[in-house]
């Protein structure tokens, strides 16, 4: 996230547009530049849109948690003054979502939710990151997208530089820890907020299961698939995610 950044105290973040507030949250592996097509779309469809840096990296290890990230987020929707806002999440960024829409649902207009963890995730595969084996990370990298062009040597590099990165490691560790601790199976049937949940088909991180269970769960849900996709819509089917979500916004008066 590099083009008009502005950062304000402890928030760094992208905001453009003007209208009703959208919030996109990455994940884990993920950044806020997973999310530049849908950024630029809504820009230009009546809504502001924020893109906030979340600190994965540069919070306290004891502080790594999905609570104090949805701390985090709520501090900073009363710090950007939203009278509620819709909550774009993937991956980590849509448990985040949910535990916000949880505790503070005064917050949240709506939510999306893409690949979603919360209920069950399989963060890299079948086996954790080898750190200083970067083919092992091409290939894994490779494996979150139905189709490995997807990846990316910036994120190959970024992700190489994370795993021998003794303190990112302890971090990305404690999240996932932080993940299964704070399952939201119980919760979801209390969540009444509109959510529209956009998964998929060929998603290997949150199986297409995990999304028709968050649809079985969520008494206000609605799942859309996109086919030969995998664990990040709005990366490999830009068009096709923000044609889903923005029919979806008007049916529901978002």
């Amino acid at each position: 996230m590099t083009e008009n950044v502005i950062t304000e105290g402890e928030f760094t973040y992208k905001e453009a547009g003007e209208g009703k507030a959208i919030v996109l949250l990455h994940g884990l592996m993920g950044t806020a530049s997973m999310f530049d097509d849908v950024f630029n779309y809504f820009i230009n469809n009546g809504y502001k849109v924020i893109v906030p840096e979340l600190p994965i990296y540069s919070l306290p290890l004891l502080k790594t948690n999905v609570k104090s990230f949805a701390l985090f987020i709520k501090k900073f929707i009363e710090h950007k003054n939203l009278d509620k806002a819709i909550i774009v999440g993937n991956s980590l960024g849509g448990h985040i979502a949910l535990y916000l829409s949880k505790h503070y649902p005064e917050l949240v207009d709506a939510l999306v939710l893409t690949g979603s963890s919360g209920l069950y995730e399989n963060a890299m595969g079948d086996t954790y990151p080898k750190r200083g084996d970067k083919e092992y990370l091409r290939k894994k990298t490779q494996s979150v997208f139905y189709d490995p062009k997807h990846s990316t040597p910036e994120m190959i590099d970024n992700l190489y530089e994370l795993v021998n990165d003794r303190g990112s490691v302890l971090r990305i560790l404690s999240l996932a820890k932080s993940a299964i601790r704070h399952n939201m199976k119980n919760d979801l049937p209390e969540i009444n907020i509109p959510t529209c949940l956009v998964w998929g088909k060929q998603d290997s991180v949150t199986p297409p299961e995990v999304g028709t269970d968050f649809n079985k769960l969520m008494p206000n849900s609605e799942l859309f698939w996109i086919d030969k996709c995998g664990h990040s819509a709005m990366k490999e089917h830009p068009d096709e995610f923000n044609k889903i979500v923005h029919a979806w916004f008007k049916k529901n008066n978002v």
